[in-house]
């Protein structure tokens, strides 16, 4: 299999952690529902393939996320995956109640930047989410549960265009200053530039928000993630989102295509000397495996060069 040649850059994180969303955020937007048995399989394909945090399932009520109704018969039958950090996402309270229940160590909520996307994803405004999520992390706090905060529309929204970072700082902040542990910056609809990802990360740590503390999440719409994530990689983030097979983007953000693919990531990651302890001959089969249960090729240009390779 042909691999990059490695020439290190200077100032880049020796290692990024990769926090895979494949099996939850890629998945929420099939069309079909995908088995149970199909799901639990990808987790632990994603996890021999060396990817210590798979992002597994949403404890969202079925009537939003159909496709994610099995949380509960899903988390289960990943307990064997000892070493592997599996996230879920919870919307609210009763959310909470599902995942501790059933053992979840680790949850994310999930917020916006702007009041357009806040109500047509929450129905609430802003600050109305925000009251939401504080008992529930406080709660998942309580109960020694690591919380990561998702922050949607970071760059720009489909309704209200682009988003002045002054309001998605005093967000971010908000959800830190109530507890989360790490914050996932998002760019839902594809429309960073890497200026404009350093200069949020910039006023993050100006008001305390530490880079350590701060992940990544680039859809590709307008072919930026890569490069939007190597600036964050320069400001010295080290911990990206991505899904393998580029599988995923938003339900409720039309002009959102794709997460981006996993492959891609490790490719460019390898190719700067910087170890995730990802075997990529393994993830792309993986997402090889995952296209044909779900009948069609994947997006990921890694994925489609090295299984044409193997082919």
């Amino acid at each position: 299999m042909t691999l990059p040649m490695v020439v290190p850059a200077q100032d880049l994180p020796a290692h990024v952690r990769i926090h895979e969303v494949g099996a939850r955020d890629g998945l929420q937007n099939e069309k079909s529902v995908v088995p149970t048995e199909v799901k639990a399989e990808f987790v632990h394909r994603l996890a021999a393939a060396g990817l210590t945090t798979i992002e597994a399932t949403s404890f969202v009520h079925p009537k939003w996320v159909p496709q994610l109704a099995d949380a509960e018969q899903l988390f289960p039958l990943l307990g064997d995956l000892s070493g592997v950090a599996l996230p879920v996402l919870v919307p609210n309270e009763r959310g909470l109640d599902r995942a501790l229940a059933l053992g979840a160590h680790r949850i994310a909520v999930f917020a916006s930047a702007t009041e357009s996307f806040a109500k047509a994803n929450l129905n609430r405004t802003v600050d109305e989410s925000l009251a939401m999520f504080e008992p529930v992390v406080a709660r998942a706090k309580a109960d020694r549960a690591h919380v990561r905060g998702y922050l949607s529309m970071c760059f720009g929204d489909p309704w209200e265009g682009a988003v002045p970072v002054h309001q998605v700082v005093r967000v971010a902040k908000a959800l830190m200053d109530m507890g989360c542990d790490e914050l996932s910056l998002g760019d839902t609809i594809g429309v960073a530039t890497p200026a404009h990802v350093q200069t949020l990360l910039a006023e993050l740590n100006e008001e305390g928000v530490r880079t350590s503390a701060i992940g990544v999440h680039f859809h590709d719409t307008y072919g930026q993630a890569l490069s939007n994530t190597l600036a964050a990689l320069q400001h010295g983030v080290s911990t990206v989102d991505a899904s393998a097979g580029g599988l995923g983007g938003c339900p409720y953000a039309k002009s959102a295509t794709g997460n981006l693919a996993t492959e891609d990531l490790v490719w460019m990651l390898q190719g700067l000397g910087i170890d995730t302890g990802v075997d990529l001959g393994r993830l792309t089969a993986t997402s090889v495996w995952m296209a044909d249960q779900l009948g069609r090729p994947s997006p990921s240009r890694t994925v489609r060069a090295l299984s044409h390779q193997e082919s």
